[in-house]
């Protein structure tokens, strides 16, 4: 597959986050999902919405969305032991779904990361990382699932290519995920 040249001014390839346990959570570059699966007792996801929806630009251009395309958004929360840990938003063109995405269609409360990692056709591009804060939508949303939002949240993104059709997934790490064990 040719390189894709796709920058976003706001979304770093490097992390300069102080806290070190945080760090070692965004900077993992296997399965998010098995990770938090291996720390906790009890995991599992709740599906907050599947819907067509207006992705923002700079995940229109990391997707390949021209106007006028639809896309799917799916938003979930990876919860560990009752409590949520990450923010979950997965974006991808609508026509995907009938082809090399089909599987996220029916995906219902099961996780998108398992299925990601299973699937050695599936190429993951490099992560990248943000502290975003309330001026985002992505803050504004995860932090209608913590109790007293704090003032930045940890994101990291990236994008999945199976056939040539995108998927972009951003994890939010919610203060919660500092209580997994390391």
């Amino acid at each position: 597959m040719r390189a894709m040249k796709i920058s976003d001014t706001h979304w770093s390839p490097h992390v300069i986050c102080p806290d070190e346990r945080m760090r070692r959570w965004l900077i993992d570059h296997g399965s998010l999902t098995a990770r938090i699966e291996r720390r906790c007792d009890r995991f599992g996801v709740r599906l907050l919405r599947q819907s067509f929806a207006a992705p923002a630009p700079d995940e229109r251009r990391m997707i390949g969305l021209r106007g006028g395309m639809r896309c799917v958004v799916r938003e979930v929360t990876l919860d560990g032991d009752g409590r949520s840990v990450v923010f979950a938003h997965s974006v991808l063109v609508h026509r995907a779904l009938r082809g090399p995405w089909r599987m996220v269609a029916g995906l219902g409360r099961r996780p998108l990361g398992a299925a990601l990692f299973a699937d050695p056709r599936i190429e993951r591009h490099p992560l990248h990382f943000r502290r975003l804060q309330c001026g985002n939508a992505l803050y504004r949303r995860a932090c209608d699932l913590v109790d007293r939002p704090p003032a930045a949240l940890w994101a990291r993104r990236s994008l999945f290519v199976l056939r040539g059709a995108r998927l972009l997934v951003t994890e939010v790490f919610l203060p919660a995920i500092l209580d997994l064990a390391p």
